[in-house]
Formats: C-alpha cells, sequence, structure tokens
C-alpha cells in the first residue's frame, strides 16, 4: 500500500520535538525519517511549517514537502509585506500549502488579515491547512481552534481548499457537518494518538470513542475527503498506520492514505 503522511512536524533545533521522536520510538533526523519512510512505504510527507513566514524556508529532501506556517512572529509583519513572503513560499514546487495556528495565535480563521493568503492558495492551487480541535497546554484557546470557524471561510472562498487538521477532534461532529457542507474543505486524521500504544488495549478501554469516530468519519460519504497523517514526531509512524486502518474501512484504504492527499495537495 502507497502511504502519503499528510501532516508532520520536522524542525530540526526545536528540542521538544526531539524529545518526542525517542518517546515514540524515534530519532529526530532526517536519515532517520527517510529510513522508516521507505521501510514503511510513506511516498512522500507535508511538513507543517512552525517558524515565521520570513525564516520558514526548508531545504527539503525530495521525499518531504511542506505547508508555509503562520505560527508566531508574523504578527508584527504589515499585510503586504506578510503576502509578499507567503507567495514567495508558494511559488516554490516544495510548498504545498499554507499552515494556520488559529487557537495559538488567538485570532479566528476569519479574521481579515488571512483573507489575501485565502486568495493567494486559490490563485497557486495550494490548500490552507488549519490546525482544529484540542490545543497543546494552556495558553492556546479553544474557541479559535473550533472547525465550526472553518465554516465562514470556506464559504467566502469557495475557490480555496481547506484543510480540517486532527478532523477537529474531539469535535467530530462539528468537523463533518463543516466537510459535508463545503465541496472545498478536507480533514487530515493526524494527532489522535501519542507516544507508542498497546493497540488492542486502547481500542478495549476506548471503544465508545472509537465507534463514535467511525461514525463521523464516514458521516456522508466522509471518507473520501479524509487523508492519513500523523502529527509525528507526536506518534509511532508504524502503530500509526495499523491505528488508521483499523479504524478506516478496507475499501476506502487506498483514498484515504494516498489518493485524496496526493489529490489536495498536487504531490
Amino acid at each position: 500500500m502507497k502511504i502519503i503522511d499528510a501532516h508532520i512536524h520536522f524542525c530540526p533545533g526545536i528540542e521538544s520535538f526531539r524529545m518526542l521522536a525517542e518517546q515514540a520510538g524515534h530519532r529526530y533526523t532526517e536519515e532517520h525519517l527517510q529510513a522508516e519512510f521507505s521501510r514503511l512505504g510513506i511516498e512522500y510527507a507535508v511538513v507543517m511549517g512552525n517558524r515565521a513566514p520570513d525564516e520558514d524556508i526548508p531545504v527539503c529532501p525530495g521525499f518531504l514537502h511542506y505547508c508555509v506556517g503562520l505560527d508566531s512572529g508574523w504578527e508584527q509583519l504589515d499585510e503586504q509585506r506578510l503576502a509578499e513572503l507567503v507567495e514567495q513560499h508558494l511559488r516554490r514546487p516544495d510548498c504545498v500549502g499554507i499552515k494556520l495556528y488559529p487557537g495559538y495565535r488567538h485570532r479566528y480563521v476569519g479574521d481579515r488579515r488571512y483573507a489575501p493568503l485565502y486568495e493567494l492558495a486559490a490563485q497557486y492551487d495550494k490548500p490552507v491547512a488549519i490546525h482544529t480541535g484540542a490545543t497543546a497546554g494552556g495558553m492556546g484557546l479553544l474557541k479559535y481552534a473550533h472547525p465550526l470557524t472553518v465554516d465562514e471561510a470556506a464559504a467566502q472562498f469557495p475557490q480555496t481548499r481547506f484543510v480540517l487538521c486532527h478532523f477537529g477532534n474531539p469535535w467530530l461532529t462539528d468537523a463533518a457537518a463543516v466537510m459535508e457542507k463545503n465541496e472545498n474543505v478536507f480533514a487530515d486524521l493526524s494527532g489522535l494518538l501519542e507516544g507508542r500504544v498497546d493497540m488492542d488495549t486502547l481500542f478495549q478501554e476506548n471503544e465508545g470513542y472509537f465507534s463514535l469516530l467511525r461514525t463521523w468519519m464516514g458521516y456522508a460519504g466522509g471518507y473520501e475527503k479524509l487523508m492519513y497523517g500523523t502529527d509525528w514526531p507526536l506518534v509511532n509512524l508504524e502503530q500509526y498506520i495499523a491505528f488508521i486502518a483499523r479504524l478506516v474501512p478496507e475499501c476506502w484504504h487506498d483514498k484515504v492514505f494516498y489518493e485524496t492527499a496526493k489529490q489536495v495537495y498536487s504531490l
């Protein structure tokens, strides 16, 4: 089975990422990542940028592409300069989209500062990936990360593709409703686990949650709009493949693990 990992973080120099990788049974190096991808049949991955657009210009090896991140350090830029910097990224063939962190930046998805970026994304036919759902740590604010906030932007910018990262978890119902309503909204299934787990025990102890997750993933034919992603280094890659394969009906594996990400990110 061919796989595209539609959501990883690879930002050398961030110590917390190195520690997470080790806890999940990995090393936080390009060599290790490439070896694991080769072993597991992962053809490409999309790196979600974690720096400001004026410094987030990675040199990606051929198996990695990236979304330019608006994580921190960009609010001080005026609107024109921000658009110029983001466009410089979007012109690069290895940049496949834009990544927003509204819950951490305390800014709604419909904020006017994002509007020129949505127009650029449509112009370059590259999606806008958005952190939706629970935030890590106490500084994130959930009201900005709720998947329902994406509905307004998706309706106002119908030519722009939007990705609900983490499927809006735990607001699964709302994420599914936004996807079903808006043809231009997709979701990735990253970040639903952390570290290494005992898979059988996990499913036994969380039977109710996984039943709900399956229900809303498949809502209104939703599997065709879902993409495999991990949020690596948060999880163990081999375990996460087995985890998603267990959740998604086998008839949808090609779509979820490969085809939809290839289409959405134009890989």
